[in-house]
């Protein structure tokens, strides 16, 4: 596999794999403390709150990935914006839908299904925060570096060195 043109494709991998431990873990934490809490409505209102959480980060992270598949063609731009916002769109809807859909179920505990988001969310802000510290991208890795003016390929033909430099007239400069 060859390495991605794009710096942030693989932090975005890693955050996606990091995201999905957390939210493995998250799950069985949540699902314990919201039956002690309210028995088996608060263990489902914790796992569905902690899976919505989850399905609205990943849609982030993976409508980018998925936008930089185009990086390098003419319309990368657009493209990427597009999917983006796309995803954005899709969240918005999908995070009415789910709230219409579980506002009057019998088996949703509200303050456990609350707290299961908010917590979830924090969670994968911590993750992406590590991550992103913990990566060594540098900070213009997008970018290609001019060639060496030492090497004489310079395309006014003056040869090694800048005109009225130290390297044209012999002597240093401190």
């Amino acid at each position: 596999m060859t390495p991605s043109p794009v710096s942030s494709t693989p932090i975005l991998r890693t955050v996606l794999v990091w995201s999905g431990t957390v939210t493995a873990v998250l799950a069985v934490v949540g699902a314990v403390v919201g039956y002690l809490v309210a028995g088996s409505t608060g263990l489902w209102s914790a796992l569905v709150g902690v899976l919505v959480a989850a399905v609205f980060l990943g849609i982030t992270g993976a409508s980018i990935l998925i936008a930089n598949r185009w990086y390098g063609q003419e319309l990368y731009v657009p493209f990427f914006f597009a999917i983006v916002l796309g995803g954005w769109i899709l969240k918005f809807i999908v995070f009415i839908v789910a709230l219409l859909v579980l506002r009057d179920q019998p088996w949703v505990q509200p303050t456990v299904f609350f707290v299961a988001v908010v917590v979830s969310v924090l969670a994968s802000l911590v993750v992406d925060v590590v991550v992103l510290l913990r990566m060594r991208v540098p900070h213009v890795s997008d970018v290609e570096l001019p060639t060496d003016p030492e090497a004489g390929d310079r395309t006014d033909g003056s040869g090694p060195g800048r005109p009225g430099t130290a390297a044209d007239s012999g002597t240093s400069q401190v």
